[in-house]
């Protein structure tokens, strides 16, 4: 069967926002690669250099997302207009969706990769009722976990097919000696993510306290409106000199940290999937994690499982320190997902 899909998306490897970004990019490559004809309509600033015929980048100027959005939703609505399949991904593909589902015969498939309750202690109103309005409208709902799957179900009421997300990995570049970089000469904790509240950073902070060993090193890459404050919160607890901030790691190092890591740490208050975990364990780091999507395609005991509180999180890295063995499992590969999503798909043009 030859399908037609139309995608809208945000970003694509290598300039991504987030794991949705990688999800994206994995999908429309494995896409092409099974024969069916997918175009990713997408802001123009993140298209790759190189010029591929499955990547339709749209000009959207400034303002903020749903602006944005609102200037790739022509193009999206014009794409799909002899489409089989219209596939969006998140609370901001509702609007382009809708339109395009209305002006053409194709089924419309929303996947969720988090809601916006695992973004934001206080989720913006106008996200959760957008959530809500595509959790009732689209045709079919994917959830890249059964977590975000029971959320959907339990906050909007709505069934969804749970396809896990591919396992990432990221190769290191060799360009660095991170150790030798940030003067590391005793074990090496990693965090890289966003510095919000749902990531959980200041209770990693508090753990580095309690384990009391002055050996180890936290390094956390990325940044965020309380970084400021989790900088201050490392000095006010003494342990300023063990832990550093290193801001945003580009892709192209990003291997160079895992390789160098021990133990990579996921304090995480919500984690729908985790795509970070799964590029830790490639790289060969032992993993220190609260409850995640990706727990559910591994085995009892390969992640370190804690809960959100410094209390947990200390015997966590404590247990994974003394791990000599490095982490072995089957990964779940991009080409497994997009054959799965591609039944999906074939099903629901039946």
């Amino acid at each position: 069967m030859s399908l037609s899909v139309r995608m809208l998306g945000w970003g694509i490897p290598p300039n991504v926002t987030g794991g949705l970004d990688t999800h994206v990019g994995y999908l429309v490559d494995e896409l092409v690669d099974h024969g069916v004809d997918i175009e990713l309509i997408f802001p123009a600033e993140f298209a790759p250099e190189e010029e591929r015929p499955e990547l339709v980048p749209v000009e959207t100027g400034e303002g903020d997302i749903r602006s944005r959005i609102g200037r790739l939703t022509g193009t999206f609505v014009e794409r799909s207009a002899d489409a089989d399949i219209i596939h969006t991904h998140d609370w901001f593909g509702y609007a382009p969706g809708k339109q395009a589902a209305e002006h053409s015969d194709a089924q419309w498939v929303a996947s969720f990769h988090s809601l916006s309750s695992d973004r934001n202690i206080d989720p913006p109103q106008i996200e959760v009722e957008t959530e809500q309005k595509l959790a009732n409208e689209a045709d079919h709902l994917i959830s890249v976990s059964q977590i975000v799957a029971d959320d959907v179900r339990e906050l909007y009421g709505a069934e969804s097919t749970v396809i896990h997300n591919g396992f990432a990995s990221v190769e290191p570049s060799g360009e660095i000696d991170v150790r030798a970089e940030h003067e590391i000469d005793g074990p090496m904790l990693l965090f890289v993510g966003r510095h919000t509240d749902q990531k959980g950073i200041g209770h990693l902070l508090y753990a580095m306290k309690k384990i009391r060993r002055t050996d180890v090193t936290l390094v956390i890459g990325g940044s965020g409106h309380q970084t400021d404050q989790l900088k201050q919160f490392a000095s006010l607890l003494g342990i300023d000199d063990q832990v550093k901030f290193v801001g945003y790691i580009p892709s192209k190092t990003l291997g160079d940290y895992y390789e160098a890591a021990d133990v990579f740490v996921s304090p995480s208050l919500a984690e729908p999937f985790g795509l970070t975990i799964t590029e830790a364990l490639a790289a060969g780091a032992h993993v220190v994690a609260t409850r995640s999507g990706v727990r559910e395609t591994l085995p009892d005991g390969l992640l370190i499982e804690v809960t959100p509180d410094s209390e947990s999180i200390a015997d966590g890295i404590q247990q994974a320190l003394s791990r000599t063995e490095p982490p072995e499992y089957e990964p779940y590969t991009w080409a497994e997902m997009t054959e799965e999503i591609i039944e999906l798909y074939e099903d629901v043009t039946a």
